[in-house]
């Protein structure tokens, strides 16, 4: 019976564990490791931010995961072989025959001097950063990405415009000023008609954008932000994205490049045969957001069941994935991009809506239920 170790669950790690649970029963001897005491959707932290919600029960517990013939290990990884398909783990180590790493991206503050105190991206932070928004009412917000490729590109603009109503309910908007710094030319570079509408929505509530520009860093006795072009600007309230790259195991093993494991974007192949690579991880072709690690599970998974099976059709990863978008007053946009099928990346706006607040909702429903046997 052939091993099966995948490293990270999080949405690719978790939907290619559904997969192969599904396709090959019984077939193969299949491992999940991570470190963590459960999963949450990454928007959840918007919620955590400006909807009240608290931030342990935002979390499913890996003890409930739920495809049967999987084993689900919580363990911190300290060493991957690739070339052996090895990992030691705190607790002991496992070999397989096949390695699947989705171990995501890790947060590096020490890049520009940061701590959890600053940013909004991991869940301590957000619920640090939900208490000084609730505590500013007065003087100039600041929203600085750090660098990138960064987890959900949308994330930063949803922020801003959720930032402005709740200082709009809070009866102090008009004396505060809100700022979005950010290193892309657009908010969302593969679809321009979202980044239009973005803009708009950013000038109609006097948000200003700043777009092409990196924060390398705060001074926090003057109160500015710094630029990486020298440039800086003053700030009351800072909500930071802070760089990311792959978790020091994966970078110990020389596979990284720029700080990410490269693969073949549509075999999700890395350079050493039998080992694969999915989600944030991996340069993929695809942002580093759930939905595309999701999509890269399923790309994988029929070329996992194949091997297992010594025949059939290796899969194919399509690049393809839709995000929801909050623009603020309680309704979400969506853009469903298409990065791998033509020679430019394509992505099709649907205009905000309070009906696709509903869509999002089921995308949670169905992916608590698929994974934790959620039925509610």
């Amino acid at each position: 019976m052939q091993r099966i170790l995948i490293l990270g669950a999080g949405f690719g790690g978790m939907e290619l564990c559904a997969l192969l649970s599904e396709g090959i029963p019984g077939e193969a001897d299949i491992t999940l490791i991570d470190q963590a005491e459960g999963f949450a959707f990454g928007y959840s932290k918007l919620d955590i931010m400006f909807r009240g919600a608290d931030p342990e029960s935002v979390v499913l517990p890996y003890a409930d995961f739920a495809p049967p013939g999987v084993r689900l290990v919580r363990d911190t990884i300290t060493a991957i072989d690739p070339a052996a398909k090895r990992v030691t783990t705190a607790q002991g180590s496992y070999e397989a025959d096949i390695l699947v790493i989705a171990l995501g991206a890790e947060y590096d503050y020490a890049a520009t001097d940061m701590t959890t105190d600053d940013e909004f991206y991991s869940f301590e932070g957000a619920a640090k950063a939900r208490d000084r928004i609730a505590a500013f009412r007065a003087g100039r917000a600041v929203l600085g990405v750090c660098g990138a490729p960064f987890k959900c590109p949308p994330a930063p603009s949803e922020c801003v415009l959720m930032l402005h109503d709740h200082l709009q309910r809070a009866g102090v908007r008009d004396a505060c000023e809100i700022t979005l710094v950010m290193p892309f030319t657009t908010p969302v570079p593969p679809s321009p008609d979202t980044s239009a509408a973005l803009v708009e929505a950013f000038a109609e509530r006097d948000i200003r954008f700043v777009p092409s520009t990196r924060v390398s860093g705060l001074d926090r006795e003057r109160g500015a932000v710094l630029f990486d072009d020298g440039g800086e600007l003053p700030y009351d309230l800072f909500l930071g994205v802070p760089r990311q790259r792959a978790p020091e195991a994966v970078r110990a093993t020389g596979l990284t490049v720029d700080g990410y494991l490269p693969v073949d974007p549509h075999t999700l192949a890395t350079s050493v045969p039998g080992v694969y690579a999915i989600g944030d991880v991996a340069t993929q072709g695809t942002p580093k957001a759930g939905v595309f690690s999701e999509g890269a599970a399923r790309g994988l998974a029929p070329t996992l069941i194949a091997q297992v099976r010594g025949s059939g059709e290796p899969g194919h990863h399509a690049g393809t994935g839709s995000c929801y978008i909050e623009f603020g007053a309680d309704r979400l946009a969506r853009v469903d991009v298409d990065f791998l099928s033509g020679p430019q990346p394509t992505g099709r706006f649907v205009a905000p809506s309070a009906e696709l607040r509903a869509q999002k909702e089921q995308f949670g429903i169905e992916r608590r239920a698929r994974w934790f046997g959620r039925t509610a």
